[in-house]
């Protein structure tokens, strides 16, 4: 039995840990936002000091940004499925954020 085309979509999930009053974080959104007009992913963003999210305050209050890159399979019968983490933390550009969902996504 063959898996259906549904079975085997994937996308990039890219995940932006960042906080209010980060110069870096606002550029680190400006550097998403312009690849997201050329290329394709889920995106989501976290504000590590939000009261909800004591968990990621310990691991980068102070390390945002921090960018978190997986692959996410998607499928009816399981929740989606994503790999572990790529992560770029600090300063990054466009390139290096496309060369680790390239990678990901397994295109490297």
């Amino acid at each position: 039995m063959r898996p259906t085309a549904r079975l085997l979509q994937h996308t990039a999930r890219i995940t932006l840990f960042t906080r209010r009053g980060c110069g870096l974080c606002d550029t680190a959104k400006s550097v998403l936002n312009s690849l997201g007009k050329k290329r394709s992913f889920e995106y989501n963003e976290i504000d590590v000091m939000a009261p909800e999210q004591e968990q990621w305050k310990n691991a980068y209050e102070f390390d945002v940004p921090v960018v978190h890159i997986q692959r996410v399979f998607h499928t009816y019968s399981k929740p989606d499925i994503a790999t572990e983490a790529r992560k770029l933390m600090h300063r990054f550009n466009e390139d290096e954020v496309e060369k680790l969902i390239d990678e990901a996504e397994g295109h490297s």
